[in-house]
């Protein structure tokens, strides 16, 4: 059976649990030069809801708090394809009909940007954590340069540099993101504006495919 290859990319969201919110907010503490109680309080006032939602719109990069809310990916030369999540309660649903697609595959490469240092893990963390079987085809040693997979970041940049898909897209001459990138997806779905983070994710998983086959096309 011959290779299959896998364009592959996610969008992800921070926690949509208030009791997490209510957490941070909890564990704000006043810069150490605030010495006074009332100075104390007052700064506690002002900052605390502030501080807690920048911890918590982190929690989108951690996949113990944080949800997927698309999964776009190609198969091959196949059209590019995106499952995305209404609610918090489909991302099940989403997980399983990704895993469906793919769980026949035997023999696969997994290609995307970052994947070996994101969405890889947090594919597979998610899964554990809402109790999704995982396919045998997902890569479990997750490396850089492990096989089954292919990171566009690190095959250009190396392992101890980064660069960002659309810079490598205006290094190669593909066209980059057009005026949407990945930090206003949480705006966007708390907006309800699924299809638009859908097309952003395949729009994404299209600029991989043709990373990659600029890479394949010179014999990297």
């Amino acid at each position: 059976m011959s290779e299959r290859v896998i364009y592959f990319d996610l969008e992800t969201i921070p926690s949509q649990d208030p009791a997490l919110l209510a957490q941070f907010m909890a564990e704000v503490k006043a810069p150490a030069q605030y010495k006074k109680q009332d100075s104390i309080d007052k700064w506690l006032d002002e900052n605390r809801e502030k501080v807690a939602r920048e911890r918590l719109a982190k929690t989108s990069f951690d996949p113990s708090h944080g949800h997927i809310c698309t999964i776009g990916f190609a198969i091959d030369d196949m059209d590019v394809r995106a499952y995305h999540a209404d609610t918090v309660a489909d991302e099940v649903l989403m997980l399983e009909k990704f895993f469906g697609a793919i769980n026949s595959f035997h023999s696969t490469t997994f290609v995307g940007h970052y994947i070996s240092g994101f969405d890889l893990r947090f594919i597979i963390n998610r899964a554990i954590i809402l109790g999704v079987k995982i396919p045998p085809c997902i890569p479990r040693d997750i490396k850089p340069w492990g096989k089954g997979i292919f990171d566009t970041m690190t095959a250009w940049a190396g392992t101890r540099d980064t660069i960002s898909l659309d810079n490598l897209c205006k290094a190669l001459g593909i066209p980059g993101k057009d005026g949407f990138d990945g930090s206003m997806v949480a705006e966007a779905w708390a907006n309800g504006e699924h299809e638009k983070i859908a097309e952003y994710c395949r729009d994404d998983v299209e600029r991989v495919r043709q990373i990659h086959k600029r890479f394949v096309a010179v014999g990297y």
